[in-house]
């Protein structure tokens, strides 16, 4: 949110600050096409290494559940 939010205020109330180049992009360009796709791929990574960890743990209960029950494996 801050990231989307955060770089509309930042041209509006800094217009000079985002107009400086940086490695030939104005900083506005640099945040919003380059810089933004790595954030991307950070929070992709994160949420998939968090679901494979919650689906580990499901399929863990579900194994522990199963082992409880009277008959073996269900």
């Amino acid at each position: 949110m801050i990231a989307l939010l955060g770089l509309p205020l930042a041209n509006y109330f800094f217009p000079e600050v985002m107009a400086i180049r940086v490695f030939g992009f104005t900083l506005t360009w640099l945040l919003l096409g380059v810089l933004f796709f790595p954030l991307v791929w950070m929070i992709s990574w994160t949420f998939i290494k968090r679901s494979i960890a919650l689906e580990d743990a499901e399929v863990a209960e579900v194994k522990r559940t199963g082992d409880e029950k009277p008959g073996g494996n269900a």
